[in-house]
């Protein structure tokens, strides 16, 4: 496949014709049914019409090219079918409908899960292609033949990429490479991943691709005899030994070796590896046996031996690794495996959907699919990602899970009870517990590693037994989310972060309407507020309070929606006040207008007003950006949408923004006693005079007090003089007010006051 897909990439093939495609599957199947592939052939042909490819050539070359490429792999008729109908629905006139009425409902679906999505509306770039590969994996969930076209019609079109325009050859080679090399890589098409990685360089990086291929190419020359020396060395040996065996030298592929050169900061020359050998034997046992020969007759470089036939890798490959010092003190990298494992490692899933003569392979209804789904472990693993990341994500976010999902390296760690738990390289404890349950690792809080305690960040190494401590009370913190390394942890994560961040709105939104309903003199339970639904177009209560709490439905428009003949009265005005300006004018349910302070210590709404505990309570609260608030202010909460309660001091200049939004203003108080010791943010700014020490003086006064800083910035305002803002946390007012004073009293602070933006 390697050596006719570099020829396709720079010659541009004679179309195939009708026969030759009947022809190659008849080769390795002589029941093929001729008359199905010709109708396709012809069908395709007349839909696609005059269509021309980049290149120039007519379009339904291509089809016929991903045909020819499952052809090499021995696949159903099915599948040749679908190749050569996969672009008929997605560029011609031809529809579903008449595909299923012409070929069957069996190549039907292929070619559905092979269309893509044409109606994507309001959505960017990045989610129509993570919506259009959720919709090839959802297919591919349910007949893995849909991704064996995909990777060959990938294929096809990676050759003839050279005929793109600039920016869109960068866009697919980089779409190859993150995805469908990976993915390719998963399913254990080794030949075929490693030609779309090559395809991909050649394409992302032309001018590293054509300096690698060359030092190989020069390198081969002069290794050749080595490589042969070498083989025949092995071969020997193992034939003294009564060990049947084909010994075959390889090179290595650009990409390969390119992105070794970047994983370890190395150059070209430092690489020692470039040639590795394959030793294919008859048995399992001849494999052992012939481990032992190479053991003892050159020695092994420690760390380099992995054995993937007792622990085979989720994609089916199975084979052992090692590397030997060998002939002529070379570094000798092995791979030994049986002639099964062979076919596995370079066809990976393909393999299990080869024709062979007289061998069963079809189901009832002619697909391969259910003896793909019990052979396949690569498959297994597939379908039950595909379940995990379908599970509500937006576009964007699948499409990044799955890249995680696709990562290649491994690491293999254990259970204590001995469970076997396969895990990307650079994954942790905390991506061990979701891969062991998503319960697990929401209430994870610690972990032993081989019995020792260890860090929730340790990076795992192979062979680890992990054991996991929990707290049924724990909830994952959101930082974990860009720690972690799987997919399936990550998405589990951000499920559990937004149902907290929704619990946290929705019982703001509770308590809201609460107190809404309770100045509107009505009665508020949620059945009368579950007939009010679908006035609000909310599925459920929770939504309703959810919704709410975010600012994005208000407090009067549901008490509408439960009562219609309801008419709130009050109407505000600007915030004016005899001193500060605290409180603001509202028209009271008996239609007189009176002053009210919307809480604040000793005010007279504190029954009624939403109590705030700080950052760490349980309502989604944040404090004014400009000068923060302190228990002991008066202060008045302003709902703003997708962030909660921003608390203010009432005597805040901001809050003359808001004047004309009175459905914003929430009255809220403070609940310090819930809440311990916590601090709360304030701003000072200060004019100090200009020498040494100064900032010192004023850093041991917050300090003495049990004061934080947080934030500083100074500015110098005259030769004599500087303003100095500084942000810090205090536990209250009084706190605060001690600060001030001892700060006021130093004699290089020309004077300090409190900033409430």
């Amino acid at each position: 496949m390697a050596a006719r897909g570099a020829q396709e990439a720079t010659i541009s093939r004679r179309m195939m014709r009708q026969y030759e495609l009947v022809e190659r599957v008849k080769r390795y199947n002589p029941a093929a049914d001729e008359a199905l592939l010709n109708r396709a052939y012809v069908y395709a042909m007349q839909a696609h019409g005059t269509q021309k490819r980049a290149s120039g050539d007519p379009f339904f070359a291509h089809p016929l090219e991903v045909a020819a490429i499952l052809t090499d792999l021995h696949l159903d008729d099915a599948t040749i079918v679908a190749a050569v109908l996969h672009d008929t629905v997605e560029d011609t006139e031809a529809t579903l409908e008449e595909i299923r009425r012409l070929f069957g409902p069996e190549i039907g679906a292929l070619v559905d899960g092979l269309t893509k999505l044409k109606r994507l509306d309001l959505v960017s770039k990045q989610a129509a292609q993570g919506e259009n590969f959720r919709k090839l994996l959802l297919a591919v969930a349910a007949d893995v033949r849909v991704l064996l076209v995909k990777l060959a019609d990938r294929l096809h079109n990676m050759r003839t990429l050279q005929h793109m325009r600039e920016d869109k050859r960068q866009r697919i080679a980089k779409e190859t490479l993150d995805i469908y090399a990976p993915l390719a890589a998963r399913m254990g098409m080794q030949e075929l991943r490693e030609e779309l990685e090559d395809l991909g360089l050649r394409n992302l990086e032309p001018d590293v691709y054509a300096t690698i291929s060359d030092r190989l190419a020069r390198l081969t020359a002069k290794s050749e005899r080595l490589v042969e020396s070498i083989e025949q060395v092995l071969t020997d040996k193992l034939g003294a030994r009564g060990i049947a065996a084909t010994v075959t030298g390889r090179q290595k592929r650009p990409y390969s070796i390119w992105s070794k050169m970047e994983r370890k900061s190395v150059a070209f020359e430092q690489l020692s590896d470039i040639f590795g050998f394959r030793v294919v034997v008859d048995s399992l046992e001849a494999c052992y046996a012939a481990l032992g020969v190479v053991h003892t007759s050159w020695p092994m470089v420690p760390g380099r031996y992995k054995d993937y036939i007792s622990t085979p890798k989720q994609n089916d490959y199975r084979s052992i690794h090692t590397t030997v010092i060998g002939p002529q003190s070379q570094r000798v990298e092995l791979q030994i495996r049986t002639t099964a494992m062979d076919e596995i490692a370079e066809y990976g899933i393909a393999a299990h959907a080869h024709y062979k003569e007289g061998a069963a392979r079809r189901c009832a209804d002619g697909s391969v699919h259910a003896r793909l789904a019990t052979e396949s472990g690569a498959y297994q693993w597939l379908r039950r990602t595909i379940e995990l990341l379908a599970e509500g994500d937006s576009p964007e976010e699948f499409l990044e899970h799955t890249k995680l999902e696709l990562f290649q390296d491994q690491v293999f760690c254990f259970t204590p009870k001995g469970r076997l738990i396969a895990l990307p390289r650079g994954a942790t404890p905390i991506d061990f517990a979701y891969a062991v349950h998503t319960d697990v690792g929401n209430t994870a809080v610690g972990a032993k590693i081989n019995g020792r305690i260890a860090p929730l960040l340790h990076e795992l190494a192979n062979g680890d037994e992990v054991e996991i401590s929990r707290s049924d009370g724990a909830a994952p913190p959101a930082a974990w989310e860009s720690l972690v390394v799987t997919g399936k942890a990550r998405a589990a994560i951000r499920r559990a972060t937004r149902a907290a961040v929704r619990r946290q709105y929705a019982g703001l939104g509770r308590q809201i309407l609460d107190r809404a309903f309770e100045r509107a003199a009505k009665a508020f339970t949620e059945d009368k507020l579950r007939g009010a639904l679908p006035r609000l177009a909310r599925a459920t209560t929770e939504d309703v309070f959810a919704a709410v709490g975010r600012g994005e439905m208000f407090s009067g428009d549901v008490v509408r929606a439960v009562y219609p003949d309801h008419r709130d009265e009050r109407r505000p005005s600007a915030p004016q006040a005899p001193g500060n300006g605290a409180g603001r004018l509202v028209r009271s349910p008996d239609q007189t207008m009176r002053l009210t302070f919307p809480g604040g210590e000793g005010g007279d709404a504190k029954s009624g007003a939403i109590p705030i505990r700080g950052l760490d309570g349980d309502l989604p609260v944040t404090f004014a950006p400009n000068g923060g608030a302190v228990p002991g202010d008066r202060i008045v909460g302003i709902l703003t949408p997708g962030v909660g309660v921003t608390v203010y001091p009432i005597q805040s200049a901001a809050l003359a923004a808001f004047d004309n939004e009175p459905e914003r203003w929430l009255d809220v108080r403070w609940d310090t006693e819930a809440s311990g010791s916590e601090r709360y943010p304030a701003r000072l700014a200060l004019k100090s005079i200009n020498e040494p020490g100064v900032f010192a003086q004023i850093a041991q006064v917050i300090a003495d007090h049990d004061g934080n800083i947080d934030n500083i910035s100074m500015k110098r305002r005259t030769q004599d003089f500087t303003d100095i803002t500084i942000d810090l946390s205090v536990w209250d007012l009084q706190h605060l007010n001690a600060i001030i004073a001892e700060l006021r009293g130093k004699r290089p602070v020309n004077s300090v006051e409190r900033v409430n933006g």
